[in-house]
Order: structure tokens, then C-alpha cells, then sequence
């Protein structure tokens, strides 16, 4: 945690992120006074990290947070990349670094905590969500994991992505599960959420066909290892990142509130 220095209140521009210049991401600061609590919401596919931020001023003013929105542009290390920041390493660029490498940045110029903080990824961001969970849990108060379309179980028979087996040979961190069962999980998916177009997987044993199916078999996994997950299937909705937000808040509130 820092209090050295201030900025801006409200909602930012997009910043270069200075470790990485290819990278961003854009911020709401309330009117509150710190040290702030932070919130992450990491954007899907389709990049939409400002609509994101926009629909969490008013939970930042009503919550004394600080919420921010990076933003992982396709293409960044290969031409045409959509997915390389959702698997957290891609051409040698690992993105939960670069992530933690802003929050070290904000630091600098919000009285924020950076420590521990909240996260929230859909679809995409969900993939990365769950994942920076699974490296990173001493850095996380919470992390609410939206309908992601390809999950990481964790099983030490299996290599990433699929699994976890040579996590420590990648990444250079070794799975921690009992910070893991100390951090409150949320899973969040609508119940019409079940196109299959772009995440099918043939001869892979994906968790299921649909975002539902794969989710239901993060959560069992995550259980069968003595960590807690609250699932919530949001009835009427479909694939629809902003439409989930008010569930996802619910969750981060409570644990906002209790800390």
C-alpha cells in the first residue's frame, strides 16, 4: 500500500502502461479519500475495458473504491491475436506481470491498496480471472470469475492451459491452494448463455459443451480441492458481459464490506 501522491477524481483517460507501453487501462477515483480499496475488471474479447469502467462509477462513489479496467489489445505479441492475455502468458509476454505492473504505477499517484484487491474478468477476462487466481491468490481479496469460455482445472496430470501440471516450469510460481480456500470466489454465468460457436472444443475434455457446463466443472474442481465458490446462474441472460454486472457487484460489495 502507498498514500504518495494524488490524481485526478472520476473517470480517467486511457493510460500507456509505463513497464509495457503496448498496454493500458483506464481508472475510476471516487471522492473518497484513501487508502481506497481497488477493484480490477478485466475486459472479454471484444475489448470493451471503458465500458467496463463506466459501469462501475457509481458503485466506486457508493463503495470507496477505486476501480480499474486494463486494456489488452489483440495483436499485441502475434498479428490477429485475440486470446494470448486470457491464457496469461503468450510469446513470451506474461500479462498477469503486466497487470501487476499497473497496479504498482496507480500506486504511485492514488492512496490505493494494491496488496490485495478485488477482481472481476467476463468471458475472456473470466479466463483470465480464474487463472490469475490460481497464480496469484496472496494478491487477491476476492475474485469473481464471468462465464469464461475455456477454464483451467487444477490438475496436476495435465499441462497448461488444460491443467496444471507444469505450472511452476511456466510460470515460475508454485500452486498455493490453502491462500486459495482463504479467498472468496464467485462464478456468474446467465442461463441462456449457450452458444457453443467459438468455444467449441472437439477431442478435448473441456468441462462441457456450453460456458454453463464449463463453469459448473471449474466450480466442482475448485470444491473437490476444499475451495469455496458461490455459482450464480442469472435467469434470462445470455452472453452478455455488461448485463451480469449488477450480480458481480452484489459479490463485491459484501466482501468490500467486510474488509
Amino acid at each position: 500500500m502507498t498514500t504518495a501522491g494524488t490524481d485526478a477524481r472520476g473517470p480517467s483517460p486511457f493510460f500507456a502502461a509505463q513497464a509495457d507501453r503496448r498496454f493500458s487501462y483506464c481508472l475510476y477515483a471516487p471522492a473518497a479519500r484513501g487508502p481506497l480499496p481497488l477493484v480490477v475488471v478485466v475486459h472479454g474479447t471484444q475489448r470493451m475495458a471503458e465500458r467496463y469502467r463506466d459501469a462501475y462509477r457509481g458503485f466506486a462513489e457508493e463503495h470507496g473504491c477505486l476501480v480499474v479496467a486494463p486494456l489488452f489489445p489483440a495483436g499485441a505479441d502475434e498479428p490477429g491475436d485475440l486470446s494470448g492475455y486470457k491464457r496469461l502468458e503468450f510469446r513470451g509476454t506474461r500479462y498477469d506481470l503486466v497487470l501487476l505492473a499497473m497496479l504498482d504505477e496507480i500506486a504511485l499517484r492514488y492512496p490505493v491498496r494494491t496488496d490485495r484487491f478485488h477482481l472481476h474478468g467476463f468471458s475472456g477476462g473470466g479466463q483470465f480471472a480464474h487463472r490469475f487466481a490460481l497464480l496469484h491468490p496472496e494478491r487477491l481479496a476476492s475474485v469473481s470469475v464471468g462465464a469464461p469460455g475455456r477454464i483451467t482445472r487444477i490438475d496436476p496430470g495435465t499441462p497448461w492451459w488444460l491443467g496444471t501440471a507444469d505450472v511452476e516450469e511456466r510460470f515460475g510460481r508454485r500452486l498455493d491452494l490453502p491462500t486459495l480456500r482463504t479467498v472468496p470466489v464467485q462464478m456468474v454465468v446467465g442461463d441462456r448463455d449457450l452458444d457453443t460457436t467459438e468455444i467449441a472444443e472437439p477431442g478435448i475434455d473441456a468441462g462441457g459443451a456450453t460456458r454453463i457446463d464449463r463453469l459448473r466443472s471449474l466450480r466442482a474442481n475448485f470444491e473437490r480441492h476444499g475451495i469455496g465458490v458461490d455459482l450464480v446462474l442469472l435467469p434470462g441472460i445470455g452472453h452478455r458481459g455488461l448485463e451480469v454486472q449488477p450480480a458481480v457487484q452484489r459479490f463485491l460489495a459484501a466482501r468490500l464490506g467486510a474488509g
